[in-house]
């Protein structure tokens, strides 16, 4: 075998194992950013279970602040109406796809949690209820929810900020960009205007 081609050969397997080398990286940083997308639409579940949670409170509450306050109807068909708004937002159990997907859950929820702190105020002029057992049951339940909440938005945040670094580091970023809209950056929860301020919950 001559010096020409033992150099072609020699350069034809240098190529090979460069390929190999880059065909193992994108494997890689596929399968990473496969786990880090499950990881976020998992707990995009647990989000979702705790604003169900509160969705499913609240017939429970309005039964029995109605029958208290009969004459507040207007406040009862706020948080009706704002419960409907929450329950036609379906996303097929994944986390929204675009921030706009996101504003729009993130915005029906806090009109529900708006109509919920109205319902509140309701309450307020009604001692004999709150004094009820089980009214407090449901407060304390209400308290509960609106807790967990706030902790699963924090820990969905978290887990989409993984991805998105992971997404946007170099050459993952390359890799993600051959699969299109599969791997595209996840939208984060954003604090509602004016949470800056601690809330003053009054039950």
């Amino acid at each position: 075998m001559g010096l020409g081609a033992k150099i072609a050969l020699g350069c034809g397997g240098i190529l090979v194992l460069f390929i190999v080398i880059l065909g193992l990286g994108a494997v890689g940083s596929y399968n990473s950013l496969n786990g880090l997308s499950q990881g976020v639409d998992a707990q995009w579940g647990q989000v979702e279970n705790v604003y169900q949670r509160r969705a499913d409170l609240v017939p429970n509450l309005v039964a029995t602040v109605k029958g208290a306050a009969a004459f507040e109807k207007d406040t009862f068909t706020a948080v009706t109406e704002a419960r409907a708004k929450v329950g036609q937002i379906n996303l097929g159990g994944k986390a929204p796809a675009t921030p706009e997907a996101m504003a729009s859950f993130q915005k029906a929820q806090e009109g529900l949690g708006s109509a919920l702190s109205r319902l509140m105020v309701v309450v307020e002029k009604y001692p004999d209820l709150k004094a009820t057992q089980n009214f407090r049951e449901l407060q304390a339940q209400l308290e509960g929810t609106e807790n967990r909440i706030a902790v699963e938005r924090m820990r969905f945040n978290q887990a989409a900020q993984a991805f998105n670094t992971r997404r946007n580091s170099f050459p993952t970023l390359l890799i993600a960009g051959f699969f299109g809209d599969r791997f595209r950056d996840r939208a984060y929860f954003k604090a509602q205007a004016g949470s800056e301020t601690a809330p003053k919950v009054a039950f």
